[in-house]
């Protein structure tokens, strides 16, 4: 089964490889999208690909990298449209 969904992970989680990470996880669970810093300094992460693998992101998400503090992460799940070719990191 196919998901895809957006999250936005707050806390410290810019300036903290926090994408960079993200983008290595998703890369090892074969997930695709992206993940933005956002002007609030918040996280977007849009992720699409199994759901298993969708969901073990997210649940790295809630802790990220070593030197984030992550406190919230909101996820809305969205329609999967298998729009990725990969997982990058937009500016």
């Amino acid at each position: 089964m196919m998901k895809k969904v957006r999250a936005i992970v707050m806390g410290r989680v810019q300036g903290v490889w926090f994408r960079a990470n993200a983008m290595q996880e998703a890369k090892l669970l074969g997930v695709r999208g992206y993940a933005r810093n956002l002007p609030d300094g918040s996280v977007e992460i849009v992720a699409e690909g199994e759901a298993a693998a969708v969901d073990a992101l997210m649940t790295w998400a809630r802790e990220g990298p070593p030197m984030a503090v992550v406190r919230q992460v909101r996820i809305e799940d969205l329609d999967y449209d298998d729009e990725f070719p990969n997982f990058a990191i937009r500016h």
